[in-house]
């Protein structure tokens, strides 16, 4: 494995890029008067800025846990773990990325989107990453920095912190404990070799596990309305959203009544699809 190649896996690429598009979507929706120019370049630049600061809270969480990534499978042949890169020179990437990332949000938008870029980077890298080891609530920590991306999006936009920021903050915070606990479900075993307590009760793979999966997935159905009650889009997102909501739903319900890997594998695939499509129904809705 080259440098450069280690260098690009601490960005942990899909993640970013995953974190990146929400804020992009909070930023376009954000924008007050149609524009494809004015659009898509604040798009651009805005997803490059939360790239940058991901990738440099990525880069401190496999700091914090090359040790541990040696003992899961799926973990063990990251840059860290097989020591391609030094400690020193994935901090030196931190600072890069991450002073990178925030200067271009402060200065190409304003200094709230850097402010509440860098809150999400000390929350993931120095205190959600610690907590993993340490207690279950972790997942609700974690959940705070990655629903983030669309406030800050619509912050770059605004430049005000306003009740339509919290929406989006809030529908993509619901949605972060389904999609976590259904993937701390289907690798429970590679994260008890590590010591992660992911799952929210003491039996883990257990109906009130199931339970809790089910009834985040529910509240996501009238959170997923409010958009459309707070004017910042139309009926025809609000419909996209409670089908989606619905079926995700349904999918909680098959966990609930067998309590089967496939089950929580099937939610987990199923929340990857649901937050881009809600997403770009609002922005869609919006034009």
């Amino acid at each position: 494995m080259t440098k450069v190649r280690a260098y690009f896996q601490l960005l942990k690429f899909r993640l970013s890029l995953t974190v990146a598009f929400s804020a992009a979507i909070g930023f376009m929706l954000g924008q007050r008067e149609f524009s494809w120019t004015m659009h898509w370049t604040g798009a651009l630049l805005v997803m490059l800025g939360g790239m940058l600061v991901t990738g440099s809270a990525n880069t401190i969480n496999q700091i914090y846990e090359k040790d541990l990534d040696k003992l899961m499978k799926r973990t063990a042949k990251r840059p860290m773990p097989q020591g391609v890169l030094s400690v020193p020179e994935a901090w030196t990437f931190v600072a890069v990325s991450g002073i990178a990332g925030l200067v271009l949000l402060g200065w190409y938008f304003n200094p709230l989107t850097a402010a509440l870029a860098l809150l999400s980077l000390v929350l993931y890298g120095f205190i959600y990453t610690p907590l993993k080891t340490i207690s279950p609530i972790c997942v609700a920590v974690g959940a705070i920095p990655g629903a983030l991306p669309p406030m800050i999006g619509w912050v770059a936009a605004t430049g005000v912190l306003s009740v339509e920021a919290w929406i989006l903050f809030g529908i993509q915070f619901m949605w972060q404990f389904p999609h976590f606990w259904a993937i701390a479900w289907v690798l429970d075993e590679d994260y008890r070799k590590a010591g992660f307590r992911m799952l929210p009760t003491p039996g883990g793979r257990d109906l009130r596990t199931a339970f809790q999966i089910m009834t985040y997935t529910l509240l996501l159905i009238p959170l997923s309305l409010l958009p459309m009650q707070f004017g910042m889009t139309g009926k025809t997102s609000a419909l996209i959203a409670v089908v989606c909501g619905v079926l995700f739903l349904m999918q909680t319900l098959y966990l609930m009544r067998t309590c089967t890997k496939k089950a929580a594998m099937s939610i987990m695939f199923g929340s990857f699809l649901y937050l881009p499509i809600v997403q770009i129904a609002l922005v869609f809705d919006k034009i």
